[in-house]
Order: C-alpha cells, then sequence, then structure tokens
C-alpha cells in the first residue's frame, strides 16, 4: 500500500451530463492497482444543486482519495485548478443548427466584405489600377480589365490559403488560424473563471 502511487490528470474545464459527478467523470486516473484505480474513479466528487459551474483545487481531488487510501501518493499530471461545468442532456435540433450555421455565414460573409471594401476605399485601389494600367499599357483604363480580374482570383485563394480551409477540408493538417485563436480564447476564459472563484472564494478546495 505504501508504495502505490496513482496518477491523476484534469483538464482545465470539463462538461458534464449528471448532477452526481465522480473522479472518474472529470479526471483521468492510472494505478498500477486495477482494482484501487476503479474504486477511486467511483469516489463522489460533488453534487450539483441550482449552479452550473464549480472550480476545484487539485487538493481536494487529492483530500479525498486519502480519505481511502492514507498512504497512497498522489501524483498531478494535470491543472492545479480546474471547472466543472453541468449541462442538461438535449438532442438538440439538426434544423436550428442549420439555420444558426447558416445565419452566421451570412452575418460573416457580408461583414467580410464590407471590410474589404473599405479598406480599397481608404487605400483608394482603383486609382491605383488606372495610374498602373496607363503606365503599362499607355491609354485609360477600361471598367474591367485583367488586373480585377486576377487581383480577385488572388485575394480569394489568398484568403483560403491564409484560413487553411476549403469546404470542409484543410489544406494542411495543421491547425487554423481560427482554431489556434479560439484555443488562445477559451484558455484565457478559463484562467479568469479560476481566478475569480479565487478571489471570491467559492473555489472548492481541502478542508
Amino acid at each position: 500500500m505504501s508504495q502505490t502511487t496513482v496518477y491523476v490528470k484534469a483538464a482545465g474545464n470539463c462538461i458534464v451530463y449528471d448532477k452526481n459527478i465522480t473522479l472518474g467523470d472529470v479526471l483521468k486516473i492510472e494505478c498500477t492497482n486495477i482494482g484501487m484505480r476503479r474504486a477511486i474513479q467511483q469516489m463522489e466528487l460533488y453534487r450539483f444543486n441550482h449552479e452550473h459551474s464549480v472550480v476545484f483545487s487539485i487538493l481536494k481531488v487529492i483530500e479525498i482519495i486519502h480519505e481511502a487510501y492514507p498512504n497512497m501518493q498522489v501524483v498531478n499530471c494535470g491543472e492545479q485548478d480546474f471547472i466543472v461545468e453541468y449541462q442538461k442532456s438535449t438532442v438538440k435540433s439538426s434544423v436550428w443548427e442549420k439555420l444558426k450555421l447558416f445565419l452566421i455565414a451570412i452575418i460573416v460573409f457580408f461583414g467580410s466584405a464590407f471590410t474589404i471594401m473599405t479598406f480599397h476605399i481608404d487605400i483608394g485601389i482603383q486609382k491605383t489600377f488606372s495610374r498602373f494600367y496607363e503606365q503599362l499599357m499607355g491609354t485609360t483604363k477600361p471598367k474591367v480589365t485583367e488586373l480585377e480580374i486576377s487581383y480577385s482570383i488572388g485575394l480569394a485563394v489568398g484568403i483560403m490559403v491564409f484560413f487553411n480551409h476549403f469546404s470542409k477540408k484543410k489544406l494542411t493538417k495543421d491547425p487554423t488560424p481560427i482554431e489556434v485563436e479560439m484555443k488562445k480564447y477559451n484558455q484565457d476564459l478559463i484562467n479568469t473563471k479560476v481566478a475569480e472563484s479565487d478571489e471570491k472564494g467559492h473555489t472548492i478546495d481541502v478542508s
């Protein structure tokens, strides 16, 4: 017993769909003693009442394990503090999900188009094209030329290459810039929630 070690790993944020949660619901647990590992996974951690998210200290997890196994060595391989969010298990309407996706796509499309147009107006791209065409061809530029066509194609291709995405397929296996920024945002959000919980004294810690 004195030489038994259990390794626990908590992610920064965990979502559960049952109000009664155990250590196995929110932690990855590894131990050479399979019986002990299963017993630890079934240990009760918390029961949600009216709240929807709770911040836990990993020390609370260690305390719960030591109550059953006082001589066990617990090694934390994850976060020092982690958030557990309770959500009701509901079946989402595929029609509603598609409608939301369509609305977001429309907003993003027209918002991006407006941004590109205002940028072109600010830099005076029409005057630049006209001046370049006159210097190159020696005549007045028509309304539409190869410059606008090639520029438009190059802009679309450049956007797809930069965002590393076309339809449902990625151009490369690397994460897209949006995925990277969303990961950063989620991590900042988790850190903020944990810090606020600590400041308000709401973090569930050792007794």
